[in-house]
């Protein structure tokens, strides 16, 4: 996971008088909830006990938490707390250990169903397939993303085997017709809650692994079967798998006869097959602001241009990138770091690549979707690894044992015990007793407010609720926004990196 706290906001607390810092908190290039120091702090002690308490994690370290202060503190002080705070949660972010542990995934998905202000409720979702067929899921609010993912599948009959090979992303059409994907949906999220920040986007099922190989167990099963015919046609129907005249007319002719498994043999032998193509970036190679498109698949990154009247293409391979990071580029109108409103941002994509021995070159992708860039490169590495440890399919790997967590709320009030991961497991679903109280406080207070300004010909409106409606539309402001920070001396390392011998050469 990418974690970024590129800014601040400050709250009200209505109980107390007195005014909190939140601290933003970007995933992979999208907001996803604002806590306050003492959450991050809670779950830092939360996880330093889970990870005692397992054998298995006794090699693990946290990294030190930020200290406490005592008096209030300064802005130049909560600058530097915000930047300490983005350190450490970068460096949780980037353990493949703790970034896996239940106990992180429950903390996460609390705290955006918290920053977006949405209460466990059931509710209807609806997942797409790539040709447009819609399946409605019934499922909570609050439910993460591979809980849904199931039980779309379960709705069409997928065996739960095959589970694992896909994953839900958001997609939005662009307006000349074609698919844009926005993200791959994460398990500390909620699709119902992450579609409604996104807008004008729809969920999607499509396959999670990139190396075709994996093809050969999807294609024993019928209903997997189809769902990699039907990702495919779109693929192709998209020039996301580019074909010639005389192949395109011998699979449409196979696709007219539901010949879908000679159909997919075809297509796995076309060299786009399998990639995710990006819109248009400005990239600094073979020249400076070249306009490229990206291609994403096979185990490289491929940029093509048009140089003069000739289509140019230079194909990256993955094991050669030593590293890469992700960049924004802030163009504030004016000095701000509580709102992003009044200012431009861009995401750039930069890798260090091995172009021949000894010699290493920084390319850099200017495009929106570099982070989505960035988590594909992650996903090919992740997947090249994990065949040469010898296994080959696809897996869950390991987490930290899963341990009963406390999630304490934004406005200080008390933690409340989350138990395990049902679909019952997230913040308002295990006070829903004490929502329902409350909420029926609040309309005992206006009902007698009510009366009261009746009676005495005053307007007495509710302050807290102006507050609440005041700070839900500050936090959705927030969450339309896409950006990720990172320093530029810190980037992903490749563990699949690998170095060229004079036999490449």
């Amino acid at each position: 996971m990418h974690f970024s706290i590129p800014d601040t906001q400050e709250f009200f607390n209505d109980t107390t008088g007195s005014t909190y810092t939140g601290f933003n908190i970007h995933i992979n290039g999208s907001f996803h909830c604002c806590l306050r120091f003492k959450q991050l702090h809670s779950l830092h002690e939360q996880l330093k006990r889970s990870l005692a308490a397992s054998s298995s994690t006794s090699n693990v370290t946290l990294p030190s938490f930020p200290p406490k202060k005592l008096l209030p503190l300064t802005n130049n002080q909560i600058e530097a707390r915000r930047i300490a705070l983005e350190h450490y949660v970068q460096i949780v972010g980037q353990d493949p250990i703790i970034s896996k542990s239940e106990l992180l995934r429950t903390f996460l998905l609390s705290a955006q169903q918290e920053s977006a202000s949405i209460d466990t409720r059931e509710t209807t979702i609806d997942v797409h397939l790539m040709n447009g067929f819609r399946i409605s899921v019934n499922c909570y609010t609050n439910e993460y993303s591979l809980k849904v993912l199931s039980k779309a599948c379960q709705n069409i009959d997928l065996p739960c085997s095959y589970i694992n090979y896909f994953s839900l992303f958001l997609m939005r059409k662009d307006k000349d017709g074609g698919v844009i994907l926005i993200r791959k949906l994460m398990d500390f999220e909620s699709p119902y809650i992450s579609q409604r920040i996104a807008e004008d986007c729809q969920i999607v099922i499509r396959k999670s692994y990139w190396d075709p190989c994996y093809d050969i167990q999807l294609m024993q099963d019928k209903i997997a079967l189809n769902l990699l015919f039907i990702q495919t046609i779109s693929d192709i129907e998209r020039d996301w798998i580019i074909v010639g005249p005389d192949v395109k007319k011998e699979l449409r002719n196979l696709q007219e006869r539901g010949n879908k498994k000679e159909y997919i043999e075809i297509a796995r032998n076309l060299p786009s097959y399998g990639c995710v193509q990006f819109s248009s970036a400005v990239v600094d190679y073979p020249e400076p602001n070249n306009i490229a498109v990206i291609t994403v698949g096979n185990r490289e990154l491929s940029i093509r241009s048009h140089l003069g009247q000739k289509i140019h293409e230079t194909k990256f391979r993955v094991t050669r990138m030593r590293c890469w990071r992700v960049t924004t580029i802030h163009n504030n109108e004016e000095e701000n770091t509580s709102s992003l409103d009044n200012s431009t941002q861009s995401l750039e994509l930069s890798f260090e690549y091995l172009m021949s021995k000894n010699c290493l070159k920084w390319i850099t992708i200017a495009s929106d979707q570099a982070m989505l860039i960035s988590v594909c490169l992650q996903g090919m590495v992740d997947e090249l690894i994990h065949q040469k440890d010898g296994n080959q399919y696809i897996y869950k790997s390991d987490t930290v044992p899963y341990q009963p967590m406390c999630y304490i709320r934004r406005d200080g009030s008390s933690a409340n015990q989350i138990c395990d991961s049902s679909s019952s497991d997230t913040l308002s679903s295990l006070v829903c007793h004490k929502i329902f109280l409350k909420n029926l406080k609040n309309f005992f207070l206006k009902l007698v407010c009510y009366f009261y300004s009746q009676n005495n010909d005053i307007d007495m409106p509710i302050q807290s609720q102006s507050n609440f409606l005041s700070m839900r539309r500050k936090i959705k402001n927030k969450m339309s926004t896409t950006v990720f920070f990172r320093n530029g001396r810190e980037s992903v390392h490749n563990e699949a990196f690998e170095g060229i011998g004079d036999d490449d050469l």
